[in-house]
């Protein structure tokens, strides 16, 4: 698609999104573009604490999250639409369930070590910790798998998160995610597909 444009390449080398231009300001990589509007717009200081503790807290979650919630929530995604999608072809039951037992462990760290009995991650406030976690997690829910069945401290945390956030700007950030199932009735190209089918295939192994 458009991020492997030539256009593209010049807003982040690696040709991949999330990429931010500001002016003649380039940034790759989720967190860094976060923290950069969040500085650049002097944001209120719950969202990323001047405090330098609090603020450390919300530095460790994110450093942690890549390797454990961001490595196993969006597979669910690409194992029950996406790939499919691409590939034509339903991957086996026992790689989701693969995923969802990485998923489940990451799930008991966060809410043991991170989230404990704790409002918010950092506290009794909501930060970026909060919304990096959140837009992640809401895409197993997206292709049905409701991680937040049977976990109430997750689905409390969860419903706080939509208050502290607005529900109705909640759902309209994660419209596209829960209707992902809609992308199944999409007509792809057959040349995309061919290029796509191995790269996604890889991205599971």
């Amino acid at each position: 698609g458009p991020s492997n444009s030539e256009g593209a390449g010049k807003v982040n080398l690696l040709k991949k999104v999330p990429a931010l231009k500001d002016g003649d300001f380039t940034l790759a990589e989720c967190t860094a573009i976060l923290l950069y509007l969040s500085r650049k717009y002097n944001t209120p200081d719950h969202w990323y604490p001047s405090d330098i503790q609090k603020r450390a807290r919300v530095d460790e979650y994110l450093s942690w999250h890549h390797a454990n919630i961001r490595a196993n929530a969006p597979k669910t995604m690409w194992i029950k639409v996406l790939i499919p999608l691409f590939t034509g072809q339903p991957l086996p039951s026992e790689k989701l369930q693969e995923v969802m037992d990485g998923l489940s462990t990451s799930l008991k760290q966060f809410e043991e070590r991170f989230l404990q009995d704790k409002a918010f991650i950092i506290g009794s406030e909501i930060s970026l910790a909060d919304l990096v976690a959140i837009v992640e997690l809401m895409q197993p829910v997206g292709v049905g798998c409701d991680i937040f069945e049977d976990r109430p401290r997750l689905m409390e945390w969860r419903r706080r998160v939509e208050d502290a956030v607005g529900k109705e700007l909640f759902f309209q950030a994660h419209e596209m995610i829960l209707n992902i199932k809609e992308l199944s009735n999409l007509q792809i190209d057959p040349q995309l597909k061919e290029h796509l089918a191995p790269v996604l295939m890889k991205m599971l192994k």
